[in-house]
């Protein structure tokens, strides 16, 4: 399954070589996605970066890295590079959360996880925040009191921590761990930085893939709101389509537009056990909290299923149920990303990229998003300083290098004709798209062998991938046992 090639080393025999030179030491260590969750044997250790690469008097930093060992004693000589999205997730706490989807590609190669610099544990740039920060719920005064807050507490200066140094350090560690070639496999805005890694490096870049993808040339922002609207109406198009669904919940398109208009007019007080903590809390919820939670609720088909059975519930009085999701997916999400991070890249490689003529913002504002978010995030990028950015990062990638994309056609942020922009000058291009299937694939169904087999071949021509055709999506839940037998 492995491809052969110029170095072949055991992990004992690469430990040997780098630690000879003073490279960068590994040791046991264990990861995980969380305190909560069981440890994953691999190989960890520090490698020390200029805050600024160009300028070698800047302040250290150093890189989180671990190496999941492959599980054949001679694997091939190009690791698998997971890379997370966000932007502000670390890697190392992804690929524990999804470890079983990668371990038909461990089976021959190592996989290699670094912390992006400003996430994870490698010199991470956060800021303490309270949830409706992290969904754009504060007025615009408190988002540039709160971003001032931020900025003047961070550890490390933010102009350096953008995709375009990101992908150096990623090379560095290469480098330094003496892998001739990688394998960048990158979720949503981890797809931007394999982008860029393999057009920075197209020697060192053996294969590609992309799995909930942002097209280089695509300022994230805009579209957000209209693509979670888009997402939405699909749910409630499908529920009306299905049978037992309808059947339940009837029109669930209007129970919602009722909904919100009650929570426009007036806003609930919900005093809930926090579903996270335990303690009880008295919880503000409006229109606001309301769109937050569906953004989030729509990610996955999982959670999707929820979602009629939710504001049915919601509009007949019972809200709490709602609550404790809203709960539940904000503090996971104000906890996996590093704020100072996001805000370097979004104001650095998106927000300044805006064209203010073409945002039709009467169309965002008909969504149930509305302008909130995308109001946000102009005002904290109005006081953050712009960081480095290559010249041609925001350029379409142009490259012989085997490239896989990979989209769910209910994705409410990276919808299949992202992919379809990123692919238009790739020369070996491959794209999958999952059939009600939500932002990422990596774990769903059969794509877990999929990727092996294209990664074993850097090709994907006579591979069968008819499976994904027949992958699971979760059922609606018609109550709160589940979903129907």
């Amino acid at each position: 399954m492995f491809r052969p090639g110029p170095l072949l080393l055991t992990l004992v025999g690469l430990l040997a070589l780098v630690q000879s030179a003073g490279a960068l030491e590994l040791e046991d260590c264990r990861i995980s996605a969380g305190p909560s969750f069981p440890g994953i044997k691999a190989r960890c250790g520090k490698l020390s970066r200029h805050e600024n690469p160009d300028d070698e008097s800047s302040p250290l930093i150093e890189l989180k890295v671990a190496v999941v060992p492959a599980l054949n004693l001679k694997p091939a000589p190009d690791p698998v590079v997971p890379i997370a999205g966000g932007p502000g997730q670390g890697t190392v706490q992804f690929y524990a959360a999804y470890a079983n989807a990668f371990e038909p590609l461990r089976k021959d190669h190592d996989i290699l996880l670094v912390d992006q610099r400003g996430t994870g544990e490698s010199a991470r740039m956060d800021c303490p925040v309270d949830d409706e920060l992290v969904e754009g719920l504060y007025s615009t005064d408190q988002t540039l009191e709160f971003t001032k807050e931020c900025l003047a507490s961070l550890p490390h200066d933010p102009r350096y921590f953008t995709t375009s140094i990101a992908v150096r350090d990623l090379d560095a560690v290469r480098e330094a761990l003496g892998y001739p070639t990688l394998n960048v496999y990158g979720i949503s805005y981890g797809s931007r930085v394999a982008q860029h890694y393999a057009r920075r490096y197209p020697a060192t870049t053996r294969s590609v893939v992309l799995d909930g993808v942002v097209p280089p040339l695509l300022p994230l922002g805009p579209d957000i709101a209209l693509e979670s609207q888009r997402a939405l109406d699909d749910i409630f198009a499908r529920c009306s389509d299905d049978e037992a669904c309808k059947e339940h919940f009837g029109d669930v398109a209007t129970s919602f537009d009722e909904l919100m208009l009650k929570l426009d007019e007036k806003p609930l007080k919900v005093r809930i056990a926090n579903p996270v903590t335990g303690e009880f809390e008295s919880v503000r919820f409006g229109h606001n909290e309301m769109a937050a939670a569906l953004r989030l609720l729509a990610y996955s088909p999982g959670t999707v299923a929820l979602i009629p059975l939710l504001i049915t519930e919601a509009a007949n009085g019972h809200i709490r149920p709602l609550v404790a999701q809203f709960q539940m997916t904000v503090s996971s999400l104000s906890e996996a990303i590093s704020l100072g991070m996001h805000n370097a890249v979004m104001c650095t490689e998106d927000v300044p990229y805006y064209d203010q003529l073409a945002i039709d913002k009467d169309a965002i504002g008909a969504t149930y998003m509305g302008l909130l978010q995308l109001d946000a995030l102009q005002a904290i990028c109005s006081v953050w300083p712009v960081g480095v950015i290559d010249d041609n990062l925001r350029t379409p990638l142009a490259t012989d290098i085997p490239v896989l994309l990979l989209s769910g056609s209910a994705d409410p942020i990276t919808p299949p004709r992202y992919a379809d922009m990123a692919a238009r000058n790739l020369m070996k291009a491959w794209l999958l798209t999952g059939k009600n299937q939500g932002h990422g694939q990596i774990a769903v169904g059969c794509m877990p062998r999929i990727v092996e087999d294209f990664v074993a071949a850097a090709s994907l021509d006579g591979v069968d991938t008819d499976c994904i055709k027949t992958s699971f999506v979760m059922p609606f839940f018609l109550d709160f046992a589940g979903p129907a037998p």
